[in-house]
């Protein structure tokens, strides 16, 4: 295994070699004598280039592109699953199904092992494994096989797409980090968006195999720059520092530690809020409110898949590859979304450095306008899909600007999650991505039957008339969100003191949540369950002596 991890660790864009590292001067320690970086230190990832930052970015977007691509995939080739092996199309949406409720695995399962094992080694063996199901599913002799495969495969690639934001968050600061995680959720909405068009046109010459062939050859070409990947998690890498240290036997350091050392870094110990706070977090009247929404929103994702086969292939007679061509309009709507978020970004930041004080509240002005936006959107794309004389074009466009303001409200109340509950919000996102994936995983088996009683216009106008009444959220948390925030338990308002007796277990274990406060969209997926009880007790200290800097302690980080 030593020699194993030596020849991975010889291929890795860090810009060192661990074999090179000396130790002439003395360790340098923190205030409370934990070994940490110093200021220039390079083996922190946040003093690495620029350029080589962003290979390692576009490394892990890769794994994600791979995840979010073999979501939706097979959804254009429903007709020959059910041909090859007599089942009805619903029920070869089984293989979308089984393969979203395995992304519930991610935040609850794979997140706390990157934290206690570092990212790298979760990528590699995860979407190593994934790779090796999906010939599963290729290959698949009967019906129950595929399924089989697509609940193991969607189960691993979770772990790549719940940790890859948390790779984002060690290698860019708060202020740099909003062009990359913009990037980021760009790629979260285009691989779901592409994989019914590649799939639709396979359809038409191939079979459904062909499309996991697709899936194989993408994430064979991923694998190689995955291995390139370097550890980013700092925690993690100040434990293989301190271990050198103890090593060494530096006189006066023989029995130093690094921060996460401390504490109760235990399996067990990180299980215990990983897959318990979530779910207290969850009837939190923000929290609840938000995993109501946001799952709606995600449903409605995945339900598209299986709308626009209805309105231009069954509606307009087009074949099953072209058919799914109006799916790239939800592409450009994402890519004008990322540039909404990525201004309002700029814009807060600019408000930051002129000393004005930010509220979370203030995160909801994008998912204020996506709220407005989508009702309005879809009554637009119902109304003009439901008449085959309108040209093709009027639904497009109204699924470009309903994909962006999905993304708007998407990436607002995740923001929004992360400002909100700090120190948990890796607990408040976790249990989030749970919900949303859950409902996304329910949309293939009831939209065809929705639709069919329905009509495209009566359908479209029940997710309207739905998404009217939850466009009332976003205003109301603007309004009267910090009172609210002031009587939860997990929301820290005020001079508020949590009483949480897991957080409060690990006194004297401190380290800083500030940097949480700038976490981006996403991102809090894979936030450290270790790190949540730790950082209250700071959290309220800092309370008490005032506010500061959270770009300094997050740069300590």
């Amino acid at each position: 295994m030593v020699k194993l991890g030596r020849i991975l660790s010889r291929a890795t864009a860090k810009p060192y070699r661990t074999a090179h590292l000396t130790l002439d001067e003395p360790p340098y320690l923190n205030e409370q004598g934990h070994v940490d970086f110093k200021p220039g230190d390079i083996e922190n990832p946040h003093n690495w280039s620029t350029p080589r930052r962003w290979y390692v970015t576009v490394c892990a977007v890769l794994l994600v592109v791979n995840a979010t691509f073999a979501s939706s995939a097979v959804s254009g080739c429903f007709g020959s699953i059910s041909r090859e092996f007599g089942v009805s199309e619903e029920a070869a949406g089984l293989t979308i199904t089984l393969f979203l409720l395995g992304y519930c695995a991610g935040p609850l399962i794979f997140a706390p092992l990157s934290e206690f094992y570092g990212r790298r080694w979760i990528f590699y063996s995860t979407f190593l494994l994934y790779i090796a199901f999906n010939f599963l599913c290729a290959f698949a002799p009967n019906f129950g096989s595929l399924l089989v495969g697509r609940f193991l495969t969607g189960t691993f690639v979770s772990a790549p797409l719940s940790n890859s934001p948390g790779v984002l968050a060690d290698l860019w600061g708060p202020v740099e980090r909003g062009n990359t995680m913009a990037a980021f959720s760009c790629m979260v909405w285009v691989g779901p968006a592409l994989g019914p068009v590649v799939g639709g046109f396979l359809e038409l010459k191939k079979d459904w195999r062909w499309s996991f062939y697709v899936l194989l050859w993408l994430g064979a070409g991923t694998a190689l720059p995955m291995f390139t990947i370097p550890e980013t998690f700092g925690p993690m890498i100040l434990v293989h520092r301190a271990r050198r240290i103890r090593r060494a036997q530096i006189p006066g350091y023989e029995n130093v530690k690094a921060p996460v050392e401390e504490g109760d870094r235990t399996l067990l110990g990180t299980y215990k809020v990983a897959l318990t706070r979530p779910w207290i977090i969850l009837f939190d009247p923000i929290s609840f409110l938000c995993a109501v929404y946001m799952s709606i929103v995600y449903m409605l994702l995945y339900m598209l898949f299986s709308i626009y086969p209805i309105v231009f292939q069954q509606q307009r007679g087009w074949n099953a590859g072209v058919g799914e061509l109006p799916l790239i309009g939800t592409v450009v709507g994402s890519f004008i979304g990322g540039i909404i978020v990525l201004l309002d970004s700029k814009r807060k930041t600019k408000k930051i450095e002129k000393g004005i004080p930010m509220k979370p509240e203030d995160r909801l002005t994008i998912a204020m306008i996506g709220g407005v936006g989508f009702p309005v959107t879809m009554f637009w794309f119902a109304w003009t899909a439901n008449y085959s004389w309108i040209h093709w074009i009027v639904p497009t466009i109204a699924g470009v600007f309903l994909a962006t303001s999905l993304m708007l409200i998407f990436v607002g109340y995740l923001n929004y999650l992360v400002d909100s509950y700090l120190m948990y919000a890796a607990s408040a996102i976790a249990v989030n991505t749970v919900c949303r994936s859950a409902c996304g995983a329910a949309a293939p088996l009831f939209t065809n039957y929705m639709f069919d009683a329905l009509g495209i216009g009566g359908g479209g106008s029940l997710i309207g008339g739905v998404a009217t009444v939850l466009a009332l959220i976003p205003f109301a948390f603007y309004k009267y969100g910090e009172r609210i925030r002031i009587r939860s338990r997990f929301a820290p308002t005020g001079p508020k003191i949590s009483n949480d007796e897991e957080a409060q277990q690990t006194e004297g274990e401190e380290k800083s949540a500030e940097g949480r406060a700038e976490l981006p969209p996403m991102l809090s997926e894979s936030s450290s369950t270790i790190d949540e009880g730790r950082d209250e007790i700071r959290v309220e200290k800092r309370r008490e002596r005032g506010p500061r800097d959270e770009n300094i302690d997050f740069g300590r980080r």
